[in-house]
């Protein structure tokens, strides 16, 4: 370290040392909202407490807006929240996922054109999708979260996806057919109502 004219040492700290604590910092404070709304402001200080209830007053708009933030997983849907959400994820997986991500399909990796009947693929795409909507928001994630997003979710997803005993196990390149392997709909304590 040098002296400055003014007898100051000149600190000479990495540029990337700045990024990452202001990665740190959003990601603190994402949490510490998520830990807020999952407490209900337990042990938040009262100046806080007081702010949080300011903006809470600011009305439907708010509720709005983290309803939609926070989609519900699609297998919860009943219509037509289940075919907006569809429609949604066909048009994020047609126009983000296929063209980016898949590679020409082959026997090591499989991929059926018509995904969006086969409900473990929907399962699986929903639950990435939701994922890459939280963590390509610096807001929410830092600059890290895409890395995140590659890693823990669209790598293993496509890896279930296009297995050789995936899903798509009875689709052909090109061809969908109707005899393949195709689970029936299973009652499920998800779903209420049709009784």
């Amino acid at each position: 370290m040098a002296d400055e004219p003014d007898g100051v040492p000149e600190l000479n700290v990495p540029v990337g040392m700045f990024e990452d604590i202001e990665d740190l910092k959003t990601q603190l404070t994402a949490l510490t909202a998520q830990v807020r709304t999952l407490t209900g402001d337990a042990g938040a200080d009262p100046g806080e407490a007081l702010a949080d209830e300011e903006a809470a007053a600011g009305g439907e708009a708010a509720d709005a807006e983290e309803e939609w933030q926070y989609p519900p997983f699609i297998l919860l849907l009943d219509p037509p929240q289940y075919d907006d959400e569809l429609r949604a994820l066909i048009e994020w997986v047609e126009g983000v996922l296929v063209p980016g991500y898949l590679a020409e399909p082959s026997a090591d990796a499989r991929w059926c054109h018509l995904w969006f009947e086969h409900p473990v693929a929907i399962a699986r795409l929903h639950a990435c999708w939701l994922a890459w909507q939280e963590l390509t928001d610096p807001a929410t994630c830092g600059y890290t979260g895409p890395s995140v997003w590659h890693r823990d979710h669209l790598d293993p997803c496509m890896r279930e996806l296009r297995a050789s005993t995936g899903p798509f196990a009875g689709c052909t390149k090109g061809e969908h057919q109707i005899d393949h392997r195709m689970p029936g709909t299973v009652p499920s304590a998800w779903r209420h109502g049709d009784d």
